[in-house]
């Protein structure tokens, strides 16, 4: 193989037939990266676009009808080690990539990028970027814009004209008719649904279990007949134990694939939640949706991070640390401590009560 630096397509003023958008982060972030797959298909219709991300994303990508293809890099599975690393790299280099557009830097994908020979590859100024043909200084860490706007300025970068950003999940009818069939066992099917998601990567991001409990119990005791849902995945379900002990909860911990995760929040009413992927699901669904913060620093704020979308809202204590140490805190998560069951209730009862909650402003935090 000829691992030299190659040359961009661009160059050559030849439009790319085949095209590798890269984000092998999480969920939320993977959500936030749809808008992308769209832009480029109305850029360069004929194109075929693949998308490489890992296993556990990929279930927001299948069904996407802009996308061509889904490509595992499966990094703590077959992928591991080098073998594993080669023959992915190899089976991308079959394909024989205009571009590859790489939205978050890692070293992995980056050496993934150059080895596969992919002529044009762009995104961030960190992480092995001088493996890339083109790099834009990296500065999320400021958390100046949205995670959405970020991605959408290397697109800019390439030229693309850009429209109005379309967030993406997949409606799949088997999940749809998974979650009727659970609501409907529970005698909940016709009922009004809240959906709680106490979990989160860190607890930096996790507001505490007896304030979820808090403000669950005064949904209850003003709408009696709202059904909570309590979701986390499997492996976080430990995060939301003493919640799951209060009466009349549907505990849904780790008992729902990720469409259907989102089948449930087509069906509910409000999401509320940690800053967490399942968040920016509901957002892309038009669930209203109540996202937790609690860190200050710029990169990981609300400027960055918050759920985008109509009836899209987010709260949070300002407690004036500076700076911020977010998961590694020495005041005991002071901002998560600080924001009150009844703060958000406050805002929860408006959303439940109404069909709409247009008057509210969800560009700020409440």
């Amino acid at each position: 193989m000829n691992y030299k630096l190659q040359s961009m397509t661009e160059k050559n003023n030849t439009p790319p037939q085949k095209i590798l958008l890269v984000r092998t982060d999480r969920l939320g972030d993977v959500v936030l990266s749809t808008p992308a797959i769209k832009i480029i298909k109305d850029n360069f219709p004929s194109a075929s676009i693949s998308f490489l991300c890992q296993p556990s994303t990929r279930e927001v990508l299948e069904g996407n009808p802009y996308l061509d293809e889904v490509i595992i890099c499966d990094k703590y599975g077959k992928h591991r080690n080098i073998p594993g690393l080669c023959r992915l790299i190899w089976s991308i280099r079959r394909k024989k990539f205009d571009w590859a557009i790489i939205l978050h830097p890692t070293n992995r994908v980056h050496i993934i990028a150059f080895l596969a020979g992919i002529p044009l590859r762009i995104g961030w100024d960190k992480k092995s970027a001088f493996l890339l043909t083109r790099k834009l200084p990296h500065l999320k860490h400021k958390g100046i814009k949205h995670e959405s706007e970020y991605n959408l300025d290397i697109l800019k970068e390439l030229g693309l004209t850009i429209t109005s950003p379309c967030f993406y999940f997949p409606n799949k009818e088997s999940a749809t008719q998974k979650v009727n069939l659970l609501l409907q066992k529970q005698k909940a099917l016709s009922k009004k649904l809240v959906a709680v998601h106490p979990s989160a990567s860190c607890a930096s991001k996790r507001w505490p279990q007896i304030k979820f409990i808090r403000l669950i119990r005064l949904i209850k005791n003003d709408f009696p007949d709202v059904i909570i849902a309590l979701l986390t995945s499997e492996k976080e379900s430990q995060f939301a134990d003493k919640i799951a002990e209060e009466k009349e909860i549907l505990d849904l911990r780790g008992k729902l694939s990720i469409p259907e995760i989102g089948a449930l929040l087509k069906k509910s009413i409000l999401f509320i939640s940690n800053d967490s992927g399942p968040v920016h699901i509901s957002a892309a669904l038009d669930t209203p949706v109540i996202s937790i913060f609690g860190r200050n620093d710029p990169g990981i704020s609300p400027r960055r991070w918050k759920p985008l979308g109509r009836d899209c809202f987010y709260l949070k204590e300002e407690t004036g640390c500076q700076p911020c140490l977010a998961h590694n805190c020495t005041k005991n998560f002071l901002c998560l401590q600080t924001l009150t069951a009844e703060r958000v209730y406050s805002l929860a009862k408006k959303i439940i009560s109404s069909s709409s909650v247009e008057t509210i402003n969800s560009d700020t935090p409440l």
